[in-house]
């Protein structure tokens, strides 16, 4: 009886040494988990978060070899990924611009007229002796120049020709070349009257100088000198623009400007340099006659 109840005593306390050793085991298999998870969440924050999740990882990463180690590779990880961050968000390199292909002295097919072209064909177009009993905006030798563009290709040619055209002030009479300017000859020319393309600025510059000149460019000097308290006294004082008067989009066209599209009238919109708006909308300018009119 005796030695039964002592094997049964045996079992009992080796089976409570098997459970305390498995839950030792259990706390075992768990802790490293926790411990290692300082270094494992420290990789994966640093990988995440620039770093800062890692390194709080290491410092709770403490106690045994196993789990520094494990600590320490997560810094190097979470090192090595935030290098990679900071390199994936530092800034690019300052962006460069191309210089420009140098323009040559003759275009190519449809290419845009060069510089060189431009020049050639206005001297071509303006050849004596018609030219010189032609007049300018300011009524010097010579037709008002209005601009130049390529011409349409002529079937199964391939010279580049230009399209010139000019105002004669002394006729009012829209004049239109076309100069091949490979052979440099005026192959056509035309000549309209009632035609009135819009205008140039050298035509905008010499209607202000007209309306500063006129007794109705007195309200213009007024108001000048309330926005900046300095005398307006010449064109250079003013930002301008504006475009020719046409009489059909009016209500009322007072009899001064009835010869408005036969002559050369323009409107005028202005502001000081950088500053306030000058109304002269209501200032018609009859480039052909110089005359100023107020109108509205």
């Amino acid at each position: 009886m005796y030695e039964i109840a002592r094997r049964h005593l045996g079992k009992v306390v080796a089976g409570a040494a098997m459970a305390v050793t498995g839950t030792a085991v259990a706390v075992a298999i768990s802790l490293p988990g926790s411990a290692g998870a300082n270094g494992a969440a420290g990789t994966a924050g640093t990988a995440g978060v620039a770093g800062t999740a890692g390194s709080g990882g290491t410092s709770a990463g403490g106690g045994s070899a196993g789990e520094t180690g494990q600590g320490q590779a997560g810094t190097t990880a979470g090192g090595t990924a935030e290098a990679g961050a900071q390199a994936a968000g530092s800034a690019p390199p300052p962006a460069t611009v191309a210089p420009a292909a140098a323009e040559g002295d003759k275009g190519i097919g449809s290419d845009p007229l060069t510089d060189d072209e431009l020049t050639r064909a206005e001297e071509l177009a303006l050849a004596p002796p018609a030219a010189a009993a032609q007049e300018n905006v300011e009524g010097g030798k010579g037709p008002q120049h209005l601009g130049t563009v390529l011409a349409d290709p002529l079937p199964g040619d391939g010279s580049r020709r230009a399209e010139v055209r000019f105002y004669d002030y002394a006729r009012d009479e829209l004049v239109t070349r076309t100069v091949n300017l490979g052979t440099g000859k005026v192959e056509r020319s035309a000549a309209q009257r009632g035609v009135q393309p819009s205008a140039h600025p050298e035509e905008l510059r010499e209607a202000l100088e007209l309306i500063l000149a006129s007794p109705l460019g007195k309200g213009v000097k007024e108001d000048y000198k309330d926005a900046t308290g300095k005398e307006l006294t010449s064109t250079g004082q003013l930002w301008f623009n504006g475009d020719v008067y046409r009489t059909y989009r009016e209500k009322n066209v007072p009899a001064q400007l009835a010869e408005c599209g036969e002559h050369r009238c323009v409107r005028l919109v202005t502001k000081v340099l950088n500053g306030a708006w000058i109304d002269t909308r209501n200032l018609i300018v009859d480039l052909s006659a110089r005359t100023v009119t107020r109108v509205g």
